[in-house]
């Protein structure tokens, strides 16, 4: 998956026509999907066995890393007055250094449950179905913003430095995020932290075209780095909570569910800034829907005897 990753990526530079970046987007889209899925379980498998799942946090911090290093490159090649096949090379060229570092920590593939083979069918579990959902529903919310937050700025007339600032701030808000939503988690509950994030996601959401100026920008991007990863992690944890014998298979699924609604929310977001002439009216559905998952979860909670 990360081979295929840094393949892909590459190729997007190669590439001329509408058809053939929708062909490599969703061949990369497969291949990230399986490296998240895989990943995570051989990583959660290696901490708990272990007895260090406190460490989860630094997994998904790559995400943030990944973000905060990409706006850097961005920043220098345009400045440089690259064209835009150089972004898709470069990110290309360090994501195929990476790769043999990867193969080389990675190590035996212990499995996220301690047992190989074959892992037993999903029980049909009314929270569970709740949790699919809602992570769906995140999945629309959440790539609304992070789809069209440089359209938002770039309409609101910042310039192209700006833009890799605000996308920085997201990269870097990022990187601690899973740590301190995981704290909270310990406190409030891993069930109320995701929907607690939700809501800190919406006031994010809402800021990046209710406020004017850089300020609803990097507000945006800050609380949109500051949460939508530690949100996915927390997504996760709740289906490996609620299924512990068969991770893989809850991880896929609801990787398959967050896939969708990241698939429908840009769709319907182009549409409704089609139709209204900015992403006013899309974030703010956005917006609705990251509450109305965080509802949702709140209610899969498993209740108090």
């Amino acid at each position: 998956g990360l081979a295929a990753t840094a393949v892909l990526t590459g190729a997007m530079g190669l590439a001329g026509t509408m058809a053939a970046f929708l062909v490599i987007r969703f061949l990369a889209g497969l291949a990230s999907a399986f490296v998240l899925v895989f990943m995570s379980s051989i990583v959660f498998g290696h901490l708990a066995a272990a007895g260090r799942n406190d460490l989860q946090a630094l997994h998904f911090g790559g995400v943030g890393l990944g973000i905060a290093a990409s706006s850097a490159l961005m920043a220098i090649l345009v400045t440089g007055h690259a064209g835009w096949e150089a972004g898709w090379f470069w990110s290309a060229a360090i994501s195929a250094c990476a790769f043999p570092l990867v193969a080389l920590l990675l190590g035996s593939t212990a499995t996220a449950n301690g047992a190989d083979g074959r892992e037993p069918a999903l029980p049909k579990d009314r929270s569970l179905m709740k949790i699919i959902v809602a992570y769906g529903l995140f999945g629309f919310g959440y790539i609304v913003t992070a789809t069209f937050l440089i359209a938002i700025v770039r309409q609101g007339g910042g310039g192209r430095v700006f833009e890799a600032v605000v996308w920085m701030v997201t990269g870097l808000a990022g990187i601690p995020s899973v740590w301190l939503w995981q704290k909270i988690a310990a406190r409030i509950g891993l069930y109320a932290a995701y929907a607690f994030g939700c809501l800190a996601e919406v006031v994010g959401v809402t800021a990046s075209v209710a406020m004017v100026g850089h300020i609803g920008p990097l507000l945006g991007g800050f609380l949109l780095g500051g949460t939508f990863i530690a949100i996915t992690a927390l997504g996760l944890q709740t289906g490996r909570q609620l299924v512990p014998r068969a991770p893989r298979r809850v991880l896929a699924l609801m990787t398959a569910s967050f896939g969708l609604g990241q698939i429908i929310g840009p769709i319907v977001a182009g549409l409704l800034a089609q139709a209204t002439g900015d992403f006013f009216l899309a974030s703010i559905v956005a917006a609705a829907v990251l509450l109305v998952s965080g509802a949702i979860t709140w209610s899969a909670a498993p209740k108090s005897p």
